[in-house]
């Protein structure tokens, strides 16, 4: 089975649905002029699967989750020159 890096851009505003080939493994979270990405090692052949991501800012209140899912912590990006840090959490369920 061969993989291939996919980048994936996401708008920074709290709960980010993203759809991945199922198995992907998420590599680094970063800027890239001014636009927020994941680059991601996937099977390109896989079936899509949606994964849910909380984009989190420093110094933000972090909430409670309800039921059974719990977040991962994916990694921390800077916008604006460093003025703005966020940080991403996946929900697993």
């Amino acid at each position: 089975m061969n993989k291939t890096i996919w980048k994936y851009e996401f708008k920074t505003n709290g709960l980010v649905n993203i759809e991945m080939p199922i198995g992907a493994e998420i590599l680094t979270v970063q800027s890239q002029q001014d636009k927020t990405c994941f680059w991601a090692l996937v099977d390109p052949k896989a079936k899509l699967k949606q994964r849910c991501f909380e984009i989190i800012g420093t110094g933000h209140t972090i909430w409670e989750q309800q039921g059974q899912a719990e977040r991962k912590y994916i990694g921390t990006y800077q916008l604006h020159g460093g003025d703005l840090v966020f940080h991403v959490f996946e929900y697993k369920a």
